[in-house]
Parts: C-alpha cells; structure tokens; sequence
C-alpha cells in the first residue's frame, strides 16, 4: 500500500511539473501589461494584434510563445499617429520561450495594433499561441 502511494504521489508531480511552462503568460502579469495573443497557423503567416488607446502607452514590448515553435520574421508595431515601426525579429521561438525586451522608438506611445510575419513547420504537432506584452 505505501509502494502505490508513493507510485501516485510521484505520478502528479511528474504530470505537474511536466505541464509547467517556464515563460507562460503568468510569468510577465505583474511586470508587464498584456497586450493581447494569437493562435498561430502552420504555414508562412500574417497576423494582426489589434491593442487600441485603452491599454495606455507603451516604451517596451515583449513577446512570449507556448503550446508550439514559431519562426518569427519582423513585426510592424502601428501607433495611433498613423506612423509605423518595423522590427526584425529573424528568432526562431521554441515552445515555452520569450523575446528580448524590445524598445520602441520615441517616448510612451499609443499602439493601434501589431502585425506578425511568421512561419512554423509544425515540428512540435501543436499550434503555437503568441502572446504580447508592454511596459
């Protein structure tokens, strides 16, 4: 009996620390403002984030990726002035992995939306989710 306990104790703590994801989008709640997320397709893709001025103004974004890979090209930030940003972002993202801190140009701005330009090669059999955050 103490055997099968301890087979049941170590059987959740396998499950529980499998499922955990080091870059989830809990990770960046207190520090960062979520900006919104996308399921990626498994092609060569397009994507739009739609923010809006009732999130604030931001100086900083950052981009996590869970659930699947994403091989991102460039994102084109678009502000509220009708000016646009272009970042190249040439990074293969892994399941569970984030972006470095990406600086905005100018003071805190108004962001409208953001368009993604990625690829995925469905290695890992599950559809990446890409989530955006700003500071």
């Amino acid at each position: 009996m103490r055997l099968y306990a301890t087979f049941i104790l170590s059987a959740i703590l396998f499950i529980g620390l499998s499922s955990f994801d080091t870059a989830s989008t809990e990770t960046f709640t207190k520090k960062w403002e979520k900006l919104g997320s996308k399921k990626v397709n498994y092609r060569l893709d397009k994507d739009v984030i739609r923010v809006g001025k009732h999130e604030g103004t931001f100086k900083k974004l950052k981009l996590v990726v869970s659930k699947g890979a994403i091989n991102m090209h460039k994102m084109v930030v678009h502000y509220g002035n009708g000016s646009t940003e272009e970042i190249k972002l040439k990074h293969n993202f892994s399941r569970r992995s984030d972006s470095r801190v990406i600086d905005l140009n100018g003071n805190k701005r108004f962001i409208t939306k953001i368009t993604f330009i990625y690829d995925t090669k469905n290695l890992s059999k599950s559809r990446a989710t890409l989530h955006v955050f700003g500071r």
